[in-house]
């Protein structure tokens, strides 16, 4: 299992990871407005839409200090040049305001929540960190199908990749569970952490689906994970096997142990 913190977040469709929305560059749609040019005129996070004198829309960096005040210190998001943040509105308004610059460039988020010191991931912590999580995306797809009746949580070809593990006597159930004993399971039963693996990757890989996956598509799963997992950031970096700054599909799967001719992409 992964750690108690992370064990009490509500199993959703997209397993740790918040709304994809408040943490990638992705596109807002100005709200509507009669007969105002900026209707539906679209701006990434971290801009808003006024007219110039020729009352024709642009995208303009937001001032932060219009971005609402934050409900609490739940809001509060960490940068990676380790300052707090009031929100994801603050952020990216202020990784605006540096666009064009070298400090802009390398400013991204983080994590959630205000910064702290995170410890370093020892190596034989390193090696521990996909059994659990291996493990969580399975029990969590099994959840998913379990309660997927009408609400489209998974797509056909999803139902039915989960139905086998879900019906299978040899899983593993939900618990508290040894390294050791996760480790056995993984050997054992390979053919069900498969699926799992490879579902969180398509989730994640939206902006656009091409077998990558960039800082901003990894953000939404990893944001909520680095102050529960202290070995989140080691994991992914090393991940990146040929340090090209994407996560290729095969990296990915690598990374979980699961091996390249396994793959199922068009399923995902």
């Amino acid at each position: 299992m992964l750690s108690p913190a992370l064990q009490e977040v509500e199993v959703g469709a997209n397993p740790v990871q918040v709304e994809v929305g408040e943490f990638d560059e992705a596109i807002e749609v100005v709200e509507d407005a009669a007969e105002n040019p900026c209707l539906n005129h679209r701006c990434k996070k971290g801009k808003v839409c006024e007219v110039d004198d020729t009352n024709t829309p642009m995208c303009v960096c937001q001032d932060p200090s219009s971005c609402p005040a934050a409900e609490g210190e739940f809001e509060h998001i960490c940068g990676n040049d380790n300052k707090t943040y009031d929100s994801s509105c603050h952020f990216f308004a202020t990784k605006c305001a540096l666009e064009g610059t070298k400090k802009g460039h390398k400013l991204h988020l983080d994590y959630i929540g205000s910064c702290k010191l995170i410890e370093p991931c020892l190596d034989n912590e390193l090696t521990e960190f996909p059994l659990r999580m291996r493990d969580w995306l399975k029990n969590v797809l099994v959840t998913l199908y379990a309660r997927d009746e009408d609400n489209n949580l998974l797509t056909e070809k999803q139902k039915l990749r989960v139905k086998k593990i879900y019906e299978n006597e040899k899983r593993l159930e939900a618990g508290d569970h040894s390294l050791d004993l996760l480790a056995r399971d993984f050997q054992k039963n390979y053919n069900m952490y498969i699926f799992p693996v490879h579902w969180q990757f398509g989730q994640l890989d939206q902006h656009p689906a091409d077998g990558y996956l960039t800082h901003s598509e990894l953000a939404p799963l990893r944001a909520p994970l680095i102050p529960m997992e202290h070995c989140t950031t080691r994991f992914f970096e090393e991940c990146d096997a040929d340090k090209d700054k994407y996560i290729a599909l095969e990296e990915w799967a690598a990374c979980f142990g699961i091996k390249e001719h396994a793959f199922f992409f068009n399923d995902l």
